[in-house]
């Protein structure tokens, strides 16, 4: 049976514990939802954007609760939890102001060339849409389904990850205060294992899911099987590549900083840096100090730069690919070893001669652990940042025109960033290729992801 419960990654005690719905609970929340969406389809754009903008107030409103309230369930930073619920805000503001102009009618042809007076195409809701969501971003990951389906018309049933609870009941409640009407927004408390209940509901018209690729399966194979749409954020394995023309010390500083962001549990953080010969001695003198130089501790602590990991289990798995990796002859260049006292912390690592035959290679790490390549060229850098079965983000680092266009070309990913650090934005289109998932959130995109495009004909 899931434990629902809020566990304190920075000193691993239990300190709240929540009872799951039973499936009748559970029912009476689908019912309510599909009640609601006959009329909430209805509701004016103008009206979703005022309750959409109060939300955003509550959000900057009460940044510091909230961030108090992630930092205490997952562990990251308070810094980095109260900017999370800011940016939130941004997003829910940013739907507010767009989603009219992203729901207009569109005229994608000329009428007389269909043989119409009229043609074009119609975007209307499919209804309620059961979100599973993971506990990295617990804040930010819901928001950016939310936001774009409320103002689109749909509902929501948010299936959040066990450990971040009072998360979950808050987001619900957020909805709530802002004035959407009851059932809009739904909370259900319940185990992995009664997802398929709820996703086999003919009253759930769709899903989206972000998380790791054995669940993105699961739903995605249950939704076919049921001919439901889904979204699906899977998760990566992303290359930052520096070419000798890039500003190296910049280039160092933002591989830190990405590789350590949300204690180096973060989908589009870096993983693996590759540079290129030219450059290679430079960058990792440059990029492990800026390692060493993170500080871990307390997360409530603003001067903490990496806090625990979110569970023990979390933990050990880092340590196992790390011991894999080193048992078949990488080498760690700085960290590696946990450290002594209680929670789950784990210190900035580098690890250098990764090959193949290592775990590290092909798999996620999904903590502070940065794996180090050398190259020779652009071509040899896009055949090893191509070399995984991730495709979610990517960074290069060069001045280089050409090498740039190359990079744009050929990485395989959903997101290529040159320059700067892999960042979501809600005006840009989120999401990934390969076992990174399919659809895309955030932007256009992501409002009209869970939108029936209903072709208009008039003669």
């Amino acid at each position: 049976m899931t434990t629902i419960a809020t566990t304190n990654p920075a000193t691993g005690e239990i300190e709240k514990t929540f009872d799951a719905l039973t499936d009748e609970e559970v029912d009476r929340r689908v019912a309510r939802a599909a009640d609601t969406f006959a009329s909430y389809r209805e509701t004016r754009l103008e009206q979703r954007a005022e309750w959409m903008n109060a939300a955003a107030d509550i959000l900057d409103r009460e940044a510091e609760q909230i961030g108090a309230m992630l930092t205490t369930e997952m562990g990251k930073t308070l810094k980095a939890a109260g900017a999370e619920a800011r940016k939130c805000a941004q997003a829910c503001r940013f739907y507010a102001a767009h989603a009219a102009e992203f729901l207009a009618d569109r005229r994608p042809a000329d009428p007389g060339r269909v043989g119409a007076s009229d043609a074009y195409v119609r975007y209307r809701p499919l209804g309620p849409v059961l979100a599973v969501m993971p506990w990295n971003f617990p804040l930010w990951q819901v928001i950016r389904f939310a936001a774009p389906g409320l103002m689109a018309g749909n509902v929501g049933l948010l299936k959040h990850s066990s450990n971040v609870p009072q998360t979950a009941l808050f987001l619900e409640d957020l909805f709530r205060r802002a004035g959407f009407p009851e059932g809009a927004f739904q909370t259900l408390l319940i185990g992995s294992s009664k997802v398929e209940r709820v996703l086999r509901d003919p009253r759930v018209k769709a899903a989206t899911l972000t998380g790791s690729e054995p669940a993105g399966r699961s739903v995605a194979a249950i939704a076919g099987d049921e001919v439901k749409p889904t979204v699906l954020e899977l998760g990566g394995s992303d290359p930052f590549v520096v070419m000798p023309s890039a500003d190296i010390e910049a280039a160092a500083r933002t591989a830190a900083e990405s590789r350590c962001l949300n204690n180096g549990q973060s989908c589009i953080s870096a993983k693996r840096f590759i540079a290129d010969i030219g450059c290679a001695d430079e960058f990792e003198r440059l990029f492990v100090e800026s390692m060493r130089a993170q500080r871990v501790g307390d997360p409530m602590d603003d001067s903490t730069d990496v806090g625990p990991l979110a569970s023990e289990r979390g933990r050990a798995d880092v340590e196992e690919l790390v011991a894999d990796a080193v048992g078949k002859g990488a080498t760690v260049l700085c960290g590696g070893e946990r450290p002594d006292g209680p929670g789950w912390f784990y210190p900035p690592t580098v690890v250098s001669g990764v090959t193949p035959d290592m775990r590290m290679y092909h798999e996620e790490v999904f903590g502070p652990v940065a794996s180090l390549f050398r190259v020779r060229g652009v071509s040899e850098a896009v055949e090893v940042a191509n070399a995984t079965g991730f495709g979610l983000g990517s960074n290069a680092w060069t001045r280089d025109d050409a090498e740039r266009e190359r990079f744009v070309r050929e990485l395989d990913a959903g997101q290529v960033f040159i320059n700067g650090k892999t960042t979501s934005y809600p005006e840009l289109p989120f999401g990934g290729v390969k076992r990174s998932g399919y659809g895309r959130e955030l932007s256009a995109d992501g409002l009209r992801a869970f939108c029936n495009a209903k072709t208009v004909w008039v003669g």
